[in-house]
């Protein structure tokens, strides 16, 4: 293995998922590559006249930054990191920067609590599907 992908969002629970990551990274030699994805999907639903245009350019110079972060811890531990920001869908940009960036491992945080978008299982049935459509294998952490 020889890089990690990692999706974060920032906060504790990206935290944990990040050590474990740079860990495991550690352990097999590999580099981690961390991903932030923009997806403005949300403002859909609103009826309010907002911008997307501006609202994506504000999330991504705040996922550059908390990707900046975990950079910054990898490189405390020893790990070589580097960052890698998407726009669109979680499953689109995961599957593409695994592809494009050649990952070899495609790492999940596992869930905690009530700070988690998706529960054990629904990560687990994302997890196989992206493994699926890459062939990268995957993993939780």
């Amino acid at each position: 293995m020889e890089k990690i992908l990692c999706a974060t969002r920032g906060g504790e629970a990206s935290h944990r998922t990040q050590d474990a990551v740079i860990a495991m990274a550690k352990e097999a030699g590999a580099s981690v590559l961390f991903l932030y994805i923009v997806d403005v999907e949300f403002l859909k639903v609103t009826a309010r006249g907002v911008r997307t245009d501006v609202v994506a350019t504000e999330l991504e110079r705040m996922g550059e930054f908390i990707l900046a972060l975990a950079v910054e811890r990898a490189a405390a531990q020893g790990v070589e990191a580097d960052i890698c920001v998407r726009h669109g869908s979680l499953i689109e940009g995961l599957e593409s920067a695994a592809r494009e960036e050649r990952a070899d491992a495609i790492a999940f945080g596992r869930p905690a609590g009530s700070e988690s978008s998706f529960s054990l299982a629904d990560l687990e049935r994302l997890a196989a599907k992206i493994e699926e459509d890459t062939g990268i294998q995957t993993y939780i952490v």
